[in-house]
């Protein structure tokens, strides 16, 4: 179970060397150290220590067969960061280059997660989910 709720839509620059500044809001809920992995849909996802444990714990009881695939989508690629006294951080480069981060990043709060985008990723990314489906969905769930 999360620690507590992640939200928000923060807008960042990365410089050359990979560091950027991860928003003041979400450190407050995921720590000063945190884990940064691979997401889904091109993004990086963000845990706290606590909550990525947690998850790993559950991946590691998964019978080999069943649980190699996530074990090394999630697991291989997951490094923890430290965010320094200004509040940045060093995504490494194997991940900023899976998620294809260049200078214009997008840090958005998720729930029980963040993720990590290039700007460009989640603008279209964004787009590509209009209201028709968002009404739909909010209608499952009795909104």
């Amino acid at each position: 179970m999360p620690t507590s709720m992640l939200k928000g839509t923060y807008f960042q620059s990365m410089d050359t060397k990979g560091r950027m500044s991860f928003p003041t809001k979400l450190r407050e809920v995921v720590g000063e150290r945190f884990i940064i992995t691979r997401g889904i849909d091109g993004c990086l996802f963000v845990y706290s220590i606590e909550d990525f444990e947690a998850m790993a714990e559950k991946i590691s009881a998964l019978p080999m067969g069943k649980g190699k695939g996530i074990q090394r989508h999630f697991m291989a690629w997951a490094s923890e960061v430290e965010a320094d006294k200004q509040g940045r951080i060093l995504i490494p480069q194997s991940l900023r280059e899976l998620a294809n981060l260049t200078k214009d990043v997008v840090v958005a709060g998720v729930s029980s997660r963040a993720e990590i985008w290039d700007r460009k990723a989640w603008e279209k990314a964004d787009e590509s989910y209009d209201d028709e489906k968002f009404v739909s969905e909010l209608e499952e769930l009795d909104f």
